[in-house]
């Protein structure tokens, strides 16, 4: 079955910024599908127009605003990276990329989002493709950036924490945004004096990585994080961790 905009009460999980009339129809997809590690178009006949819906290692995704339906609007982001200067959301066109139906509340499950990244990796490629919208995060990037990112993700390395979430640096410390879609917990690392350096956006990006794979933080504790020290974590209410470095 495929859906416009929601699949069963879920947000997208990303949008596919194109310039106007630059967004491509179903058919653009089929090549990508005919890949190696290609995923599959399901119901192409019956589907409405300007929607599909992709199969890959048995799971569903939608989706929804391709040509020659309407483009959707284009969702809100704040963080942009791999972007040029002047680089504006203004008059581009979306398409929205979707969990499936039967994925409803799961959409934020590793298994699930490690294979949207894959095939929002291959979609990465399609012509006139100006951006990427990670929605969790409201982080817009260009579609070489996400694509190498997940790339060494699904190749075995981190967890891409400059693709799937946002990294907000401020006077006080650096915040991350779209990680509690993953853990129900947001971060906020508090550099060690004055503004944030270099060395503190390299620990949030080896935290992002080590909060994913640990999960939600229910008590204080110190963590080792590999190449960058130790780090007391400690949660502060339901939706934050405070982070210090040693």
């Amino acid at each position: 079955m495929v859906v416009i905009e929601r699949a069963a009460g879920c947000e997208p999980l990303a949008a596919l910024l194109f310039g106007i009339d630059s967004r491509p129809a179903v058919e653009a997809l089929a090549d990508l599908a005919a890949g190696p590690e290609g995923f599959t178009l399901l119901n192409a006949a019956l589907a409405p127009p300007g929607t599909a819906e992709l199969l890959r290692d048995g799971l569903t995704y939608d989706l929804a605003g391709l040509a020659p339906a309407a483009s959707l609007p284009v969702p809100g982001a704040v963080h942009r990276v791999a972007l040029p200067n002047d680089f504006s959301v203004a008059g581009l066109e979306a398409a929205s990329f979707s969990v499936g139906p039967h994925l409803a509340g799961a959409q934020n499950l590793l298994p699930v989002l490690r294979v949207a990244a894959a095939i929002l990796r291959q979609l990465a490629v399609l012509p006139g493709l100006q951006a990427i919208v990670w929605r969790p995060a409201r982080l817009v990037m260009s579609p070489a950036w996400f694509a190498e990112a997940v790339g060494v993700w699904l190749d075995g390395g981190p967890f891409p924490a400059l693709a799937l979430t946002a990294l907000a640096r401020s006077d006080h410390g650096i915040a991350s945004e779209g990680l509690a879609f993953l853990t129900g917990q947001e971060f906020m690392l508090h550099a060690r004096s004055g503004a944030p350096t270099r060395e503190d956006s390299r620990i949030a990006v080896r935290l992002t990585d080590w909060l994913v794979a640990h999960g939600r933080l229910s008590s204080a504790r110190e963590v080792v994080l590999a190449g960058a020290g130790a780090v007391w974590l400690e949660p502060e209410g339901e939706n934050t961790v405070n982070a210090v470095t040693r």
